[in-house]
């Protein structure tokens, strides 16, 4: 047997267990005591939050007792019902007497500029050095982005993404789960979070991004200024086809507007796609064209150079 205190003070006799099973233990017990007080500090009851994250009172109560081994999927959405980051509830720092996580939590509450002013302030770099040889490739669905991305970096021998691959890995399910469960404005968030990710952990690739990320000032300031941006253009029509090609007939059914709701999005969003670096135009032409154009546009920019 042996003996270990809880994260109020309390002691409690456990059978003897390795090392690493008693990490894992004072983990539990951390994330529950953490989800607890952020609960209590909202003066959330615990009823409220179920409904909020949509995990069961019976659950939530086991795991602010340390008697629950959550999900990771699931501590998220405990984590955004009480608008923290998941490294708050798990990292081995006191969130409420850690510097860091405290100026943490500061940057996220602030608006973009001056997010962009601490940035600047924590890491200065030059505005060649900060997008390094990172592209990103902008355009409305049907573009060819996730394409022309797939073939040109595996032709240059540098890793592609998906942006939104990478908020499902990080948030555990799709896109449309994350939308539904979240919102828009959610997922927006994750959205900012995950180039935000991707710029840390990168600094050569080729990344593919929605196209409605233009409309996330914030995202897409970041973009602008960490990416060589290259809007993939394409006329309305190859965008409905190209779009009907992979087999979703969801544009057209019951929507004999579907063509002029396409052109008039196309042409509300043209001005923010036009900030992007250069732009490439596959209208009209084949994928092998678009392709080598594509490529002697990263040669002839010197993006990965």
């Amino acid at each position: 047997m042996a003996e270990i205190t809880n994260f109020r003070g309390e002691a409690q006799i456990v059978e003897q267990i390795a090392p690493i099973d008693l990490v894992v233990n004072q983990l539990i017990l951390r994330v529950g005591d953490r989800v607890r007080k952020a609960r209590e500090r909202r003066g959330i009851p615990r009823r409220v939050l179920s409904e909020m994250s949509g995990v069961s009172p019976r659950y939530l109560a086991q795991l602010e007792t340390g008697e629950g081994n959550i999900s990771i999927a699931l501590l998220q959405r405990i984590a955004v019902a009480l608008d923290h980051k998941i490294e708050w509830f798990v990292g081995e720092d006191d969130p409420w007497t850690s510097d860091a996580l405290r100026v943490a939590d500061l940057y996220r509450q602030s608006n973009g500029q001056i997010q962009q002013s601490v940035l600047q302030l924590l890491n200065p770099v030059t505005p060649g050095r900060k997008k390094t040889r990172r592209i990103c490739l902008l355009g409305l669905r049907g573009a060819g982005k996730s394409t022309l991305g797939t073939i040109v970096s595996a032709r240059l021998g540098v890793p592609f993404l998906e942006l939104n691959r990478e908020i499902e890995e990080h948030s555990g399910m799709p896109v449309n789960e994350v939308i539904a469960l979240y919102g828009q404005e959610g997922y927006r968030k994750l959205e900012e979070q995950a180039v935000q990710r991707v710029i840390a952990i990168h600094d050569t690739l080729i990344l593919a991004v929605a196209g409605g990320v233009v409309g996330d000032p914030l995202a897409y300031n970041t973009l602008l200024n960490g990416f060589h941006t290259i809007w993939i253009k394409a006329s309305p029509e190859e965008h409905m086809s190209r779009v009907r090609a992979q087999g979703d007939e969801r544009p057209m059914i019951g929507n004999p507007e579907a063509m002029d709701q396409l052109k008039a999005l196309l042409a509300s969003r043209e001005a923010m796609y036009d900030r992007a670096t250069v732009k490439l135009d596959t209208s009209g032409k084949t994928l092998e064209q678009s392709t080598c154009d594509l490529m002697n546009l990263i040669e002839a920019q010197q993006f990965l150079a």
